[in-house]
């Protein structure tokens, strides 16, 4: 397999390369905004590797990777519409550097592109990428609905929170995996395998997604920091410490989290306050090793030499290990 650097260059090149319409200017110009962010490129990556893992070349499913890209970024538009997020990657969004309506066309027209990627795979493999992707991106949005739906509720569980990132982080990593497998002609069994391995991933990603959203150094992370605990977002960590509150605790979660509209500052010190005292940071660390674990046992199974295997487990180390 190449080193991870060259697949990236690859990724790059390819992003930097696609060709958008001219006009309208105001519907094209946020997706070249968006795309030009940069970000971490995990996804498209992902695609590449597997493809790699399974011994075609990259360059095999490099529309795959460029559908999974535009489709991630898609969503991001529209996940901070509803979030009413000021920021991703450190920059302005989309909806606040234009409005709320140029970015809920430019995410459609986003969906449309990625289609139209998808559909220039090897035929051979068509029906399978489709049907693959097609799937993820169902699941994705069924799993953003669920997030959503959680705002109204005050009784959800820590297994439907779990449910919920699986469907709406961990089953694109797991999806893009399947679809790299999909074009290189894998075994059904090998590319079930490579999907649940990046579903578990996946899931272990958003965990440490949820403490680093606590945690994180604020010069790396690129968003707002204490922004799903300002917004009420019903985390791992909002959840566990609501399970294991007592008494004190108690009554200063439930005051916080009664409205969005209080002191920012002030909440946020009082809610890590209690995150702190619980050491919910340690057993959120718990479960996302567990999902880690759980993992790398699936990675095993897989038919591939130990060699080819090793370019997807260093990628892994990195995105359980991160701290942006």
């Amino acid at each position: 397999m190449p080193p991870i650097e060259e697949l990236q260059q690859l990724l790059e090149k390819s992003i930097k390369n696609l060709a958008f319409p001219a006009a309208p200017n105001r519907l094209y110009d946020p997706i070249k905004y968006i795309l030009s962010l940069g970000g971490k490129r995990i996804r498209p990556l992902l695609v590449l590797m597997s493809t790699e893992l399974f011994g075609k070349d990259a360059a095999e499913s490099i529309h795959a990777a460029m559908a999974v890209e535009i489709f991630h970024n898609f969503t991001l538009v529209h996940d901070d519409i509803m979030d009413n997020a000021p920021l991703r990657r450190g920059k302005e969004t989309i909806h606040k550097k234009w409005d709320v309506n140029t970015a809920i066309l430019s995410g459609d027209v986003m969906m449309v592109e990625a289609n139209k990627h998808i559909a220039k795979v090897n035929t051979s493999y068509l029906k399978e990428a489709l049907d693959t992707f097609n799937n993820t991106a169902q699941g994705v949005c069924e799993g953003q609905q669920l997030d959503m739906d959680f705002e109204a509720r005050n009784d959800v569980s820590i297994d439907e929170y779990l449910n919920m990132i699986r469907l709406k982080t961990a089953v694109l990593l797991g999806g893009a995996l399947k679809l790299g497998a999909v074009l290189a002609g894998a075994s059904k069994q090998d590319a079930n395998l490579i999907y649940q391995f990046g579903e578990n991933i996946g899931i272990a990603f958003q965990l440490h997604d949820d403490i680093l959203d606590v945690y994180a150094d604020p010069k790396k992370f690129g968003k707002q920091v204490g922004g799903d605990i300002i917004a009420n977002k019903k985390t791992y960590l909002l959840l566990k410490a609501i399970e294991l509150a007592k008494g004190e605790q108690k009554e200063t979660l439930d005051k916080w989290m009664a409205t969005k509209y209080v002191d920012i500052k002030e909440k946020l010190a009082q809610v890590k306050r209690i995150y702190d005292e619980l050491e919910i940071d340690k057993i959120a660390k718990e479960q996302m090793d567990f999902y880690l674990q759980k993992a790398l046992h699936i990675f095993d199974e897989i038919n591939v030499s130990d060699d080819r295997k090793a370019g997807l487990l260093i990628l892994t180390n990195q995105l359980i290990t991160r701290d942006y």
